[in-house]
Formats: C-alpha cells, sequence, structure tokens
C-alpha cells in the first residue's frame, strides 16, 4: 500500500500471479503422483514373482520386493504432505531489478 499526499490509503491491489493453485488441481497432481507410485510397486511385485520363477538371482527379487514394500510408505508420506509450493509468476518484478515488497504487502497494478 501506498500513502498519498493527502494521508489518504489506497486499497490494496492483488495480481492474479500472486494466487495460489486451485485446491482441485493440488489434489488432482497428489492424487497422480500416488497412482504412478502404486503403478511402480505393482511392477516391482510383479516383477520379483517373475524374477523369482525365471531363476533370475536371487538378490534382484529381494531388491524388487524391498521396493514393493517401501513404496507405499514413501507415496503416502508424499501424497499427504500439503499443497504443492506455487508456481513462480509469469510475470516477475526481480527481471526489472525491482524488488518485491516484504511478506505481508503485494505489490500494486501500474498503468
Amino acid at each position: 500500500m501506498k500513502v498519498n499526499p493527502r494521508h489518504h490509503r489506497e486499497p490494496a491491489v492483488y495480481t492474479v500471479t500472486d494466487a495460489p493453485r486451485p485446491m482441485s488441481e493440488d489434489i488432482g497432481h497428489r492424487q497422480r503422483r500416488y497412482l504412478m507410485s502404486m503403478g511402480v510397486r505393482t511392477i516391482c511385485f510383479v516383477g520379483a514373482v517373475v524374477a523369482a520363477v525365471a531363476g533370475a538371482p536371487w538378490w534382484l527379487a529381494l531388491l524388487m520386493v524391498v521396493g514393493a514394500a517401501v513404496l507405499p510408505y514413501v507415496a503416502v508420506i508424499f501424497a499427504n504432505g500439503g499443497r504443492e509450493p506455487t508456481a513462480p509468476a509469469a510475470y516477475d518484478d526481480r527481471l526489472r531489478g525491482e524488488q518485491k515488497p516484504v511478506s505481508g504487502q503485494r505489490p500494486e497494478i501500474r498503468s
């Protein structure tokens, strides 16, 4: 906010690029990441069974079993980790050499 010479405060002006991602988009991103992790887990489990039946080295089957056992924990931790960081604004004041205001203040739209 700027104070003009008449000691009148102008309303705060927020830019659209400062808005965080919509919650539905964030949840969709986390769901896709979780499903990909579970897909890799399924591939590890099936690969362990195929490796054991085909006579592959024991360490390969064991590695796949460990991957299938650990991936659910990792996937849940990442899925419940909270909102993703917001994407950087398309128009960044730092490109013009200006400093962004201190936390809590929003840049004004200049015309």
